[in-house]
């Protein structure tokens, strides 16, 4: 992974009204490009090449607006697939997106899990006859100060967030982020 294979998947979305077929690790591919040119320029800084670190950070602002710019159109085009009720090539991170938006859209009841309620099944459904048997979160949380990775009890890590987003995380972190005045919790109707 790497700008230059963003940048030619950007002008595949762009140019095609369907969604390009992507590895399964593509988002975590993703990540990892983050954390190697962040931790770059970090060393560079710590090596005193003030050029070096300039030029990673600048590689790291160019992948952070095409990633942007990517989620931004198949974003648009699973909710395109999801009214029509049609799975299209899809990521198990997208799988969980086109799942929660065909329960909305057809208003169905969610059954939510007591164990791991963040976590959706990874199972889409493959034809818009056939029924959903999937769970969603009944509650997200406001977070009202930005926040560094948070560990669960499992050591699961959720974050990190900034002040205003709107996040699905476990009830026991946010029983806790509520009781420090950290978010807020609000209730999720189908």
């Amino acid at each position: 992974m790497d700008i230059v294979k963003l940048r030619e998947l950007l002008e595949q979305e762009l140019s095609s009204p369907d969604l390009t077929e992507l590895d399964g690790e593509f988002y975590r591919e993703f990540d990892s490009l983050i954390k190697a040119l962040k931790l770059s320029a970090e060393s560079s800084r710590e090596r005193g090449e003030d050029i070096e670190e300039r030029l990673y950070l600048a590689q790291l602002g160019i992948a952070e607006k095409l990633m942007r710019e990517i989620i931004k159109i198949r974003l648009h085009k699973i909710v395109d697939l999801a009214v029509e009720g049609i799975p299209g090539e899809l990521t198990a991170e997208e799988k969980k997106i086109f799942t929660v938006l065909r329960a909305f859209i057809e208003r169905e009841e969610l059954a939510v899990p007591e164990v791991a309620e963040e976590e959706l099944p990874e199972r889409v459904p493959e034809s818009p006859a056939e029924p959903l048997k999937r769970t969603a979160p009944s509650e997200a949380y406001i977070i009202k100060i930005d926040l560094p990775k948070i560990l669960d009890p499992e050591l699961r890590e959720y974050g990190p967030f900034r002040a205003g987003d709107l996040v699905v995380i476990p009830r026991s972190l946010g029983k806790v982020l509520v009781e420090r005045d950290a978010a807020e919790r609000i209730r999720i109707a189908p």
